[in-house]
């Protein structure tokens, strides 16, 4: 566990429902010295992996994916929710840990054969990023790491995604 973020990632009881310990990153964003830090770090994991765009997921994704992007100097493209992208697209639907949802991607934002990074705030459940990664090779592309900054551990996100090589800097076991 990276102990100098741990401190900028308050737990919020009882939300969005009764029983939800969420975990929010928004104090880390209010300290420059923070998000430098996890962008950094985030960007060294995903540097091996020679990756050509990186994919960031709708919204907190957007925090810190095109960081990681503008580091690795290479494209970002986002996925999002219905009705926020204006060309044509892929989507897909998934189940969340409290409903479902839709992602969505422009069918023309990755090429065939582009290795991809698809980045997200937080695994929980791994729903959401498996829908990434199927937007991605819907697209004709190849994911070949998917990072968070926080893992939520105790939810074996990491079991939806054992097809691919997954990165957090943060984890927790409860």
């Amino acid at each position: 566990m990276n102990h100098s973020l741990t401190s900028y990632i308050h737990t919020v009881p009882d939300f969005p429902k009764a029983g939800i310990q969420f975990k929010d990153i928004t104090p880390l964003l209010k300290h420059p010295e923070a998000v430098r830090e996890a962008v950094r770090a985030l960007t060294e994991l995903a540097r091996a992996a020679r990756v050509q765009k990186v994919v960031a997921i709708e919204a907190r994704g957007f925090w810190l994916g095109p960081l990681i992007a503008d580091r690795l100097s290479v494209g970002w493209v986002p996925i999002r929710k219905p009705g926020k992208l204006p060309a044509p697209t892929n989507s897909v639907s998934y189940e969340l840990e409290y409903g479902a949802d839709q992602l969505f991607i422009h069918q023309d934002a990755i090429e065939p054969g582009e290795v991809v990074l698809v980045h997200d705030d937080l695994l929980a459940t791994g729903g959401t990023a498996r829908a990434a990664c199927q937007l991605v090779e819907a697209c004709g592309g190849t994911v070949a790491q998917v990072s968070f900054l926080v893992e939520l551990a105790f939810l074996s996100g990491r079991d939806r995604l054992k097809s691919y090589p997954v990165r957090s800097l943060i984890s927790y076991d409860q």
